[in-house]
């Protein structure tokens, strides 16, 4: 049984910030680190104009970071934000431990869960990208000449020689991955007759879960991070009309850039879908901001001009404190019923419904939304063939 490395989560809460989101930023934070398999043993949180650019926190909080690690017996810091090759080279001269940042942390857990060639190999490439400007400290011997016989004079330091090999290794993946590119291509091609609707939302708000509840299937769906990395491609049939379903690796706030572009030949799925169910955890806190967070990704992209079906997931786990039938303070986000969440400003929106994919709750209504959408895209494709898809009738 492997012990869980205890670790120190850092962040600098700057003007541009609130001490509310920085808290849920540190929640995500420690998500992620339970994902990779360790354990908070505290939180530390500066209020800073900006990050110090040598140090990421300022001189008062280091020191209470050191005195925390002793007491703590931790061994691993982990900063909210990406840090700079320089800030990583001076914090672990002073914390004499292993420092990762957000960056390194979704990259190992990237690699935790890649469990096909085709996502070891956009893993491989986001990690080869992000280790290159950062080799001054992942090795020991770095400073040493290559000597021998025809290598004596100022030769070429291991440095360089490492730092050539990696940048060799980024040409081959990239070079695997654009012929996984032209594989994916040539598979979407062929199911071009068939309307695409791809499954989007942040990580963990139960995709993989409503995947094989409406195809009846048995995808890998945990309560982590990034479970799902490779896109699954699975048949559905609603009224006789065939429907491509895929579920998709799941958005996360500042998800790293290297992810975005070795993980292309993933998103393409969605880039060509026609059709994207937008899957939102209403039992999270910070549901909007996540909302935002997957526009913002779909923007970047070159997918948020898709169609969009909004699912609300996750009902069943959604909690409200009732008001006292005497209580005159208007209500909050921690105090609406479902009823009236229902007939709030998310209700409101195009094509918007709430489900729950654990108990199966208000399912048919979303394969209705489904099918009206699918058989308005199929009509405009085939319309000599419309009548075989009839209008269902929504009373």
């Amino acid at each position: 049984m492997n012990i869980a490395q205890k670790a120190i989560l850092i962040a600098v809460c700057t003007p541009d910030s609130t001490t509310q989101q920085t808290d849920d930023y540190l929640a995500e934070l420690e998500f992620l680190l339970r994902t990779a398999g360790g354990e908070c043993v505290r939180k530390v949180v500066q209020k800073l104009e900006r990050p110090d650019p040598r140090t990421y926190l300022g001189s008062g909080k280091v020191t209470e970071v050191k005195e925390y690690m002793q007491a703590l017996d931790a061994e691993l810091i982990v900063a909210d934000d990406e840090l700079s090759p320089a800030q990583l080279r001076n914090m672990e001269k002073l914390f004499e431990c292993r420092i990762l940042d957000r960056t390194s942390l979704i990259l190992d857990i990237f690699a935790l869960h890649a469990r096909t060639s085709t996502a070891r190999t956009q893993v491989e490439l986001a990690q080869m990208q992000y280790m290159l400007p950062r080799l001054t400290r992942m090795w020991t011997h770095l400073e040493r000449q290559r000597g021998g016989i025809g290598m004596r004079g100022p030769g070429e330091s291991q440095i360089e020689t490492d730092r050539r090999l990696i940048t060799e290794k980024i040409v081959l993946l990239k070079q695997r991955l654009a012929h996984i590119d032209r594989q994916k291509n040539l598979q979407r091609k062929n199911r071009e007759a068939m309307v695409r609707v791809a499954l989007v939302g942040y990580t963990n708000v139960g995709k993989s879960t409503l995947l094989n509840l409406l195809c009846k299937t048995d995808v890998v769906a945990e309560n982590k991070l990034f479970a799902t990395l490779d896109t699954t491609v699975r048949k559905l049939v609603i009224d006789n009309l065939p429907i491509l379903l895929s579920d998709t690796v799941g958005f996360i706030r500042k998800l790293p850039h290297m992810l975005v572009e070795s993980f292309k030949s993933t998103l393409d799925e969605v880039r060509e879908a026609d059709l994207l169910l937008h899957v939102v955890d209403i039992s999270h806190p910070n549901h909007e901001e996540q909302m935002n967070e997957v526009k913002r990704t779909l923007d970047e992209i070159g997918a948020a001009d898709k169609p969009v079906i909004t699912v609300f997931n996750k009902i069943d786990a959604y909690t409200f404190t009732p008001k006292e039938p005497d209580d005159l303070t208007p209500a909050t986000r921690s105090n609406w019923t479902l009823p009236m969440l229902q007939n709030s400003w998310m209700a409101r929106q195009d094509n918007c419904l709430f489900i729950s994919a654990a108990s199966r709750t208000n399912i048919d209504a979303l394969r209705q939304a489904i099918y009206q959408q699918a058989r308005t895209i199929h009509a405009t494709r085939y319309p000599y063939n419309n009548f075989l898809y009839p209008q269902v009738n929504e009373e």
